[in-house]
């Protein structure tokens, strides 16, 4: 299914603390999936294949063993290539590829699928694992998962899963993403209870994978941060999934609010040479594709 509209971006701040500017401007919808989308959670575009990989957490909720969430495949355009690409996840979540395998979160357990023939490549179940959520890889094949309600992130090196950090620090780091020998991370806040509730919203931070430090892009609260994309020009596009808020954020940690949708924007994939923006809206059953070529930031 698929329409085109214009779509008036009107944004507004969420927290007095952060009061992010207000985007004034388009997003073109270049295409938009409803049919047989169940619960989206990540959006990943592979660039060996060309195709774009859907998460789909299904009937059961985020935290369900229940094996009824599964792996969809599209092309750029939004057209389904195949719909049950990869089944039998419980609550798929993260997503990202190296050396031919995707990489995929599954609650308490990191799989990796043949891209090429859509077998399991291998089970990590990692244990005390909570509620593991995006996935990054570094250059050199190193796997990295965040499990936010421990404030930890786990890596994957060879055949070996220990955990890289942890702490309150992390603000319940949700999204990953390397870039060098950077890895960013989208937290969703400090001392989240077991309904996703926090005492102070995430910020946007950098954790430096050579020295361990970590720094903060955005100093004050920011949201319930979920996914986030570079934007090709040294910034980010992030998303906070309890705000429906789609933000950019430049390197300097300014705020700018270009898209309020309902609750549910959850981890989002951008293609910086396409303009193209594709959003999981996970409680509203769809997924759509924005052309951000009129967006300035």
């Amino acid at each position: 299914m698929k329409t085109h509209l214009f779509l008036t971006v009107i944004g507004s701040a969420l927290l007095a603390a952060t009061l992010p500017v207000v985007a004034q401007g388009k997003l073109r919808i270049a295409w938009e999936l409803t049919e047989g989308v169940k619960a989206p959670e990540s959006a990943y575009y592979d660039a060996q294949t060309g195709h774009l990989f859907i998460s789909q957490i299904g009937e059961g909720g985020g935290k369900a063993k229940d094996s009824d969430g599964w792996i969809s495949v599209l092309k750029l355009d939004g057209t389904v290539v195949k719909d049950r690409w990869f089944s039998g996840l419980h609550a798929p979540k993260g997503m990202r590829s190296h050396q031919g395998i995707l990489w995929v979160s599954d609650i308490d357990r990191l799989v990796g699928i043949n891209i090429a023939s859509s077998n399991t490549h291998r089970i990590f179940n990692i244990a005390g694992a909570k509620f593991l959520n995006d996935v990054a890889a570094g250059p050199t094949g190193i796997i990295y998962v965040s499990d936010m309600p421990a404030s930890t992130i786990y890596q994957m090196r060879g055949n070996r899963i220990s955990k890289l950090a942890t702490g309150q620090q992390l603000d319940s780091p949700n999204g990953l993403l390397v870039s060098g020998n950077t890895l960013f991370i989208a937290g969703w806040g400090k001392n989240l209870t077991d309904s996703f509730e926090v005492s102070t919203p995430g910020r946007l931070l950098s954790y430096n994978l050579r020295t361990r430090k970590l720094r903060a892009i955005t100093r004050v609260p920011t949201g319930n941060l979920d996914g986030l994309e570079l934007d090709g020009r040294g910034g980010f596009f992030v998303t906070d999934w309890s705000a429906g808020s789609l933000f950019h954020i430049t390197a300097k940690g300014a705020v700018t609010s270009i898209l309020n949708l309902p609750k549910g924007t959850a981890d989002l994939c951008y293609l910086p040479e396409k303009k193209l923006l594709i959003l999981p809206r996970m409680l509203e059953n769809r997924v759509t594709a924005y052309d951000l070529s009129d967006f300035k930031p």
